[in-house]
């Protein structure tokens, strides 16, 4: 069986990521979300914008741990890990070619306010050809006292 490059699939694919923690809150009260859930969410989004003519990124939906340290005082530090979801791929040139570096920002930045919102996270992270952004829900802070 052969195959062939399909007519305008070649190009430049700049790479995305939208990371967000799965456990909302913290210690034993803390709820933790799961993958289904957040594949659900991207579904319904991608659907949404199909359906009212906006521009949407297809991709992959994977699961991990995010590990982190912050500083306790001089030679001391904390620090912990909870299970992450990153929604990550390239914008396609067959696809997407006609979708404008403003319009894959604003599909981003849209969609991480999704899963913050229904992940109950402070803060969700994106990446979109080599820049990164991190949105942070108004009027909170984080553990480490930061504010927007």
């Amino acid at each position: 069986m052969a195959y062939k490059a399909v007519p305008g699939s070649c190009g430049i694919a700049p790479r995305f990521s939208i990371t967000c923690g799965l456990q909302e809150g913290y210690g034993s009260d803390a709820k933790l979300h799961t993958v289904d859930e957040v594949i659900e969410l991207v579904l319904k989004h991608l659907k949404d914008c199909a359906a009212s003519g906006k521009p949407y990124l297809t991709g992959s939906v994977t699961t991990g741990e995010v590990v982190y340290a912050w500083p306790e005082g001089e030679g001391k530090a904390g620090g912990g890990h909870e299970p992450q979801a990153t929604y990550s791929g390239e914008k396609n040139p067959l696809y997407n070619e006609a979708m404008t570096d403003e319009e894959v920002i604003n599909f981003l930045s849209c969609l991480a306010e999704v899963f913050g919102s229904a992940l109950g996270q402070t803060r969700v992270y994106i990446i979109y050809d080599g820049d990164m952004w991190i949105i942070q829900q108004e009027e909170t802070t984080t553990p480490t006292g930061e504010k927007v």
